[in-house]
């Protein structure tokens, strides 16, 4: 992690003293702060360095295959299941498990990450007999999960275990001197590419850089930079070279774009309303799998 933030300091001083014990480690912070980046420094400095660092982002994968990813299955436990297949935490023995947006695990399988933690043991999907696992847990999130208990949608004594040391990433807007300085560090990625140089910022650009909210953090302003390379030619990078929202231009409006996300809304709910419920079924009134269709309902907010 590269920072010439003086609030960045103090957490690399907490990401080192945390390393050494072996207690579950709470990473907060927005959307591109660096969450993952703090698990592996906190694995690489860890007595389990020399193991493995298995991630999973909770939010990307539907109930059944988080319950696979993350224990595994035997052969014939479900449709597809054509041989037995080792989950994460078997993967990460010895090692260390990174579970991102762990906010997002629904609670029938938080029941069984907390009885990994409890007894560092775990039944496959599918299995009969329990598989002994040695794994250090870290999690990641952007939510309170203090909040998510009391909305009933996170196990208090889930959140008492994974929260033992809880860390706080600061937004890129809060570190001080790390626009410019992860500005330069992007650049000079991008120049050992070889497709263009760019050896000076210029002013007016960097005032750009200072005055943007950075809503997406340290990976927005990555892939503003790689846009300027793209997109601009020369040594300098010029306020030209910036995307539309850093230049101050307001976004096109799109007016069907509104009315599809409404419409498909619409077409799941009155599925879900047909099938009483039941995702299987909803799925196949919609004519697509389940997976998409829960994927879908994420995107809605359903």
């Amino acid at each position: 992690m590269v920072t010439a933030s003086p609030q960045m300091a103090h957490l690399f001083a907490l990401v080192a003293r945390v390393s050494e014990p072996d207690s579950s480690v709470l990473i907060r912070g927005e959307t591109g702060t660096g969450k993952e980046l703090v698990a592996r420094a906190i694995h690489a400095l860890s007595p389990r360095r020399n193991a493995a660092f298995r991630a999973v982002n909770c939010a990307t994968l539907t109930p059944e295959l988080l319950a696979s990813e993350l224990f595994g299955h035997r052969r014939g436990a479900f449709t597809g299941a054509i041989r037995d297949k080792p989950g994460l935490f078997q993967l990460a023995d010895g090692g260390t498990l990174f579970l991102d947006e762990i906010a997002e695990i629904p609670l029938d399988i938080q029941g069984r990450l907390l009885r990994v933690l409890q007894e560092r043991s775990f039944v496959p999907v599918g299995g009969t007999e329990p598989v002994q696992v040695d794994v250090r847990v870290l999690a990641a999130t952007h939510r309170a999960l203090r909040r998510e208990v009391q909305a009933g949608r996170f196990r208090a004594d889930l959140m008492y275990r994974v929260r033992v040391v809880p860390l706080f990433l600061p937004r890129l807007v809060e570190r001080t001197g790390d626009i410019e300085a992860l500005a330069w560090h992007f650049i000079d990625d991008f120049n050992r590419r070889g497709f263009r140089q760019v050896d000076h910022l210029a002013p007016e650009t960097l005032d750009l850089l200072h005055a943007h909210p950075w809503p997406g953090n340290v990976r927005e302003l990555r892939n503003v930079i790689e846009h300027a390379f793209v997109m601009g030619t020369g040594p300098d990078l010029v306020p030209d070279d910036l995307t539309p929202e850093l230049r101050g231009e307001p976004p096109r409006a799109d007016p069907g774009a509104a009315t599809a996300l409404q419409a498909e809304r619409d077409r799941i709910l009155s599925a879900l309303n047909r099938a009483r419920g039941h995702k299987g079924k909803a799925a196949e009134i919609l004519g697509c799998s389940r997976s998409t269709l829960w994927r879908k309902m994420r995107e809605q907010r359903l």
